[in-house]
């Protein structure tokens, strides 16, 4: 699983869309399949916006068919049933550090072949 930190560099709402959507791109020409993007959870202020514009990015991804599943961080768990859904065709996943941590701040996405 590729890991993009978009919380890092503090961007733009409109800035961190192109970085995901540039990353999805690299991604899906060299055949990696999952993407844990982290984008923060809002404590820092300007961050709150970037979550839920992320996720609905990935969302608008899936109904394109370019992305099969989307999983928040609160919910990329064995709990779930998209965390089992995810960890069934993707074992390693169980081995990822925010795996059942209920973390608001990441989203996970399996892209399509």
């Amino acid at each position: 699983m590729r890991t993009l930190n978009l919380e890092e560099s503090h961007p733009s709402v409109d800035e961190a869309r192109r970085r995901l959507l540039a990353e999805l791109s690299s991604m899906r020409k060299s055949g990696v399949r999952l993407l844990k993007v982290i984008h923060g959870w809002g404590s820092s202020g300007a961050g709150g916006k970037i979550g839920p514009a992320i996720r609905k990015s990935l969302r608008l991804r899936v109904k394109e068919g370019k992305a099969i599943l989307v999983v928040p961080g609160e919910r990329f768990s064995g709990d779930t049933m998209e965390g089992r859904e995810l960890a069934s065709r993707h074992p390693s996943v169980r081995s990822d550090c925010d795996w059942n941590r209920v973390n608001p701040g990441v989203t996970v996405v399996e892209l399509a072949p």
